[in-house]
């Protein structure tokens, strides 16, 4: 299944497992498109990020899409990412896999 790929900042964590996503129902994926989100959308997340040598290597997450109910910083998030099992890491540690 491909899921779209969405950007987000991994320094907006709500959770340790929930990233904040949109305060918006619609988001543009890495490749252009304009996705309407809703409950449970499975997608993938990703965030720039270098290795230790310098070199372009994103920081990724698989997830779902879940309406935000927290409150306090994060109130304004209307949609945010609950991060699977595998949690954030690097691309290309994904592809060492």
């Amino acid at each position: 299944m491909n899921r779209p790929r969405l950007y987000v900042d991994f320094n907006e964590l709500i959770e340790p497992n929930l990233v904040a996503l949109s305060k918006d129902d619609t988001k543009l994926t890495l490749t252009g498109e304009n996705i309407l989100l809703r409950e449970g959308l499975p997608i993938e997340v990703y965030s720039d990020d270098v290795s230790d040598k310098g070199e372009p290597d994103d920081l990724i997450a698989s997830g779902v899409v879940e309406r935000n109910s927290n409150t306090g910083w994060a109130s304004h998030v209307k949609w945010s990412c609950r991060i699977d099992g595998n949690g954030i890491r690097h691309e290309s540690d994904s592809k060492q896999n």
